[in-house]
């Protein structure tokens, strides 16, 4: 049986030239993995829902909790805001100038600056969440001006299609993110893309974070 120790030494092998950051999706496994995974030198934890994050993290010793940073990556809902802000080092998954304002306003009201990143649904999903690139193109100068935010990067979740489809996105998201920073003179230091089935494909045109659950943890 393999071990999460195996597993991230053969990744490691593997995205060795693009050292990206490795985010250990953690959110279909439970507090022992999460531990085990520190223990075997991961430091990046991802979860989707902010209430099973929370929870998750209550059973981790302040060590981990410590020298340890979290990111939501899934879908923030404007009533869990509050809850969010500050318990996360990074949220992924900010899809609209709307939330970006209520993380703002949150941040503010606890003194805090929240680092987020912009999730750009760049393959036009009806399912997903996400800025269409004219809307983020139209929308981000408001956006970097708010206070109580840095937006670090961008992000996405590609679709399951073919290799070809998945280097054209991955390519349109950093193609988008030179964009943004040369129209704005502002640095963009995350492209938050890949997961399991396409990091890959996602190293190779740009991405600096990867998302990695299943490969990790069975």
């Amino acid at each position: 049986m393999r071990t999460v120790e195996d597993n991230l030494s053969e990744l490691r092998k593997e995205i060795a030239p693009y050292k990206p950051i490795i985010i250990a999706v953690t959110k279909y496994f439970g507090v022992d993995k999460l531990i085990e995974a520190y223990n075997d030198g991961l430091r990046d934890f991802g979860e989707n829902r902010v209430q099973d994050a929370l929870s998750k993290f209550e059973g981790l010793s302040n060590e981990i909790k410590q020298n340890s940073r979290f990111h939501l990556i899934g879908h923030l809902q404007s009533n869990k805001v509050k809850k969010a802000v500050g318990a996360f080092d990074l949220i992924h998954s900010v899809d609209s100038l709307k939330l970006a304002e209520a993380i703002s306003k949150e941040a503010l009201s606890k003194n805090i600056v929240q680092k987020i990143l912009l999730q750009v649904n760049n393959a036009n999903e009806e399912a997903k969440s996400g800025f269409s690139v004219k809307d983020l193109q139209e929308n981000f100068k408001e956006i970097i001006s708010l206070k109580g935010i840095k937006v670090e990067g961008l992000m996405n979740i590609a679709p399951i299609t073919d290799e070809a489809d998945l280097r054209r996105l991955f390519k349109g998201m950093h193609d988008l993110k030179i964009q943004l920073e040369n129209e704005y003179n502002y640095e963009l230091k995350e492209l938050s893309m890949g997961m399991s089935n396409d990091y890959k494909i996602a190293l190779s045109e740009g991405a600096t974070m990867i998302r990695i659950g299943r490969k990790l943890f069975t």
